[in-house]
């Protein structure tokens, strides 16, 4: 989700994506190939400035292109249909959990500070690092704009990808995304990999500095997830296996069972639970 906001919370922004919708709706139609891309993205980005998006994120529309490893991305995402323990052997999972024993430790009072600010332990933030990014290692290399264009114009999910491109282009116009930034193949962002969408809603200052930076700080990209775990209902001191409590909460974060489980043993066992 490469994952990105100024002032505490980014939710202050989200109300301006009402003002935006109607581009999206406005740019009508979709594609199921790069044939009307291009037509597509002009009508929305006229369609944009007449709603009130500014010069930086108009401009940054003006050098989008297909996303052709987009589309084929979304069309063959084969490990979520593997087995438990598949799932987990392709993903690494013994190897998150060593490593994330170790960024526990290494960073104690960054994860204490969170646990204090939103009731999330250690263990599911560092499941959800390692398996999105490793730990930050890889965010991605798809050019973000590009890629949540092409999913707002495809046919399969417009209206969902709409939502997303118009969040992209408040992160652009308010400087939090820049125009040529890049990411995963869906359009995520920074170390935890959050959509636009979850961006704006979630994102959190970690680190104190005054802005949102998931690229480059960790203690935002953590303190982001955190707050994403409690708005979908994390309880402070609730189990978060299945059954429990916060296994919802988990469940908010990805569709997929498999990743949903994943995320409670790794956590566990990096909570030494």
């Amino acid at each position: 989700m490469a994952f990105v906001a100024k002032g505490r919370f980014f939710a202050a922004t989200v109300s301006a994506l009402l003002v935006t919708a109607g581009a999206a709706q406005a740019a009508a139609g979709c594609g199921k190939s790069s044939a009307g891309f291009s037509e597509w993205i002009q009508q929305y980005e006229q369609q944009a400035q007449a709603q009130g998006i500014g010069n930086r994120a108009i401009g940054a529309l003006s050098n989008v292109n297909y996303a052709t490893k987009t589309i084929n991305a979304d069309r063959n995402q084969k490990s979520f249909k593997y087995s438990l323990d598949k799932f987990m052997q392709v993903r690494g999972g013994q190897t998150i959990i060593s490593r994330g024993k170790s960024q526990k430790a290494k960073n104690a009072a960054l994860f204490a500070s969170i646990e204090r600010r939103y009731g999330v332990p250690a263990g599911p933030l560092i499941a959800i690092w390692g398996m999105e990014t490793g730990f930050g290692s890889f965010m991605g290399n798809q050019h973000t704009l590009s890629a949540v264009a092409t999913l707002a114009y495809d046919c399969r999910r417009p209206e969902y990808f709409r939502d997303q491109l118009n969040a992209a282009l408040q992160l652009i116009d308010n400087g939090t995304l820049a125009p040529d930034a890049k990411g995963a193949m869906h359009g995520e962002i920074g170390q935890t990999q959050f959509l636009p969408v979850n961006v704006l809603k979630y994102g959190a200052d970690g680190d104190g500095n005054g802005r949102i930076d998931m690229v480059r700080s960790k203690a935002d990209a953590l303190a982001s997830t955190a707050n994403f775990l409690r708005g979908h209902g994390w309880q402070a001191g609730a189990g978060y296996q299945p059954g429990q409590p916060n296994f919802g909460a988990i469940q908010g974060w990805n569709a997929a069972s498999v990743y949903q489980q994943a995320i409670a043993i790794i956590g566990a066992q990096i909570d030494g639970e």
